[in-house]
């Protein structure tokens, strides 16, 4: 498999040339030339499947021969040791549980597969290895725990100050080593920029071997497929296939839903579950892309202005408007239905939702009200114990801690405070060639 960059400026690479560079040399996304397609009998025997094998079939045509089976097959392992359940709420809305992770959250899918490849690409290189990742919140965690004492790997990642939940935060700051946090005194989008920044500079690029943990990673960007196999797996209204909702920030997540359907899994609609930050629900109404300042939500890894993977959903639908709108659709939820949707979900089903999941819920409530016959899931991006402060006083009652929370919420943080300044930045990179 060849990756191009959607700036169509850049020479095609694999795998493993797009996954070490994280972003092409003209500074565009890499997408892959093609996009496998499963026949139908491989649905057709998903449910006697392990999960293992189904992650194996999906991932191994992108991958190509940049990693020998018997490695990738070990990754695999590696990657999803974890549940991945599909929980029954109501006849018509189940909730796909994506936190059961080592940091609690969707990421650490992504984060562990990408890791463990750029791990073994590592060995093959003397040069240090440095990753650089801007965190809305879970990013931040799933990338520290996924690189902890990878060797050959330094990582530095950037979060905007006050704007992460305690429990993020935590699992950011206090694994220490060879991860380096980056307190940054503005919003996710200043980290962000401070970031592409970094990758463009030459100087930088020229003197240490810079990478990118983000979702705009295909390494990071391309595993998180795996949650929809397995949700159809689990689905059990296999002639009905799901309304899938999707709580959207930068956009990773969904996209690599909608790779997956367009590999052949059987979905009905998807639905962009969106916070305030309405970039994409406004272009759906209007046509007109127009990033705007990022506004601070309390479903906090959603706060993103101008989310870097929607250009990949584009080219997934061949920049196709009228062919995208059929599939997709998108819904913006405010803090005080996020908030309104916890606490009656709390009291209908005792069922715990995170204020992530609570968007992805309402989203999907509101379009089966609108189309009757329809079943679906909403996708439970986090833990509520991570959003505790938040959770708690709204449906009255404390969160258990899960073991690995416990471990760290008496740890101190260890960061490096600074403006939102690329010198700054760039003299913090510079200094980790030594």
């Amino acid at each position: 498999m060849q990756y191009y960059s959607l700036n169509k400026q850049s020479p095609q690479v694999d795998f493993k040339e797009a996954a070490i560079r994280g972003q092409a040399p003209d500074k565009g996304l890499y997408f892959p030339e093609h996009i496998p397609v499963f026949d139908s009998s491989f649905f057709h025997n998903v449910e006697k499947m392990p999960d293992e094998e189904i992650a194996y079939q999906v991932i191994q045509p992108y991958v190509g021969q940049s990693i020998p089976e018997k490695i990738l097959k070990k990754i695999i392992k590696e990657t999803i040791n974890f549940p991945i359940p599909l929980v029954k709420l109501n006849e018509n809305i189940y909730s796909l549980e994506l936190f059961h992770g080592p940091t609690l959250a969707f990421k650490d899918v992504g984060a562990r597969f990408m890791s463990r490849c750029l791990g073994y690409f590592s060995k093959e290189r003397n040069e240090k290895l440095v990753v650089l990742v801007a965190t809305s919140g879970d990013t931040g965690g799933a990338v520290a725990n996924g690189f902890y004492e990878v060797k050959g790997v330094e990582v530095v990642i950037l979060y905007p100050s006050g704007k992460v939940s305690g429990v993020q935060e935590k699992q950011l700051t206090t694994l220490g080593k060879n991860i380096h946090a980056l307190e940054v005194n503005g919003n996710f989008d200043d980290c962000q920029q401070l970031v592409k920044k970094a990758f463009a500079d030459e100087e930088v690029n020229q003197k240490i071997f810079l990478t990118s943990a983000n979702s705009i990673n295909i390494a990071r960007w391309l595993p998180q497929q795996f949650y929809y196999f397995f949700s159809y797996k689990q689905w059990p209204h296999k002639k009905h296939p799901p309304v899938i909702s999707v709580p959207s920030g930068n956009f990773g997540n969904l996209c690599a839903a909608i790779l997956a359907h367009a590999s052949g899994l059987p979905v009905q609609h998807f639905i962009a579950a969106c916070n305030v930050n309405d970039v994409v629900p406004e272009f759906l109404k209007t046509g007109s892309y127009q990033p705007k300042k990022t506004i601070a939500t309390i479903s906090n890894a959603m706060d993103v202005g101008d989310p870097n993977n929607f250009v990949r959903i584009l080219e997934i639908f061949e920049e196709d408007i009228s062919e995208l709108k059929r599939i997709l659709s998108a819904s913006s939820i405010n803090d005080d239905e996020t908030k309104a949707t916890i606490k009656k979900i709390y009291k209908r089903f005792n069922y715990i939702l995170d204020p992530h999941g609570a968007v992805g819920y309402l989203a999907l409530e509101q379009y089966l009200k609108k189309n009757s016959g329809l079943k679906g899931f909403f996708v439970e991006t986090a833990h509520p114990v991570k959003f505790y402060d938040v959770v708690e006083p709204l449906i009255e009652e404390k969160i258990p801690l899960p073991s690995s929370v416990q471990e760290i919420i008496n740890k101190y943080k260890v960061t490096t405070k600074m403006d939102a300044s690329y010198p700054v930045l760039k003299e913090f990179l510079l200094q980790l060639k030594t």
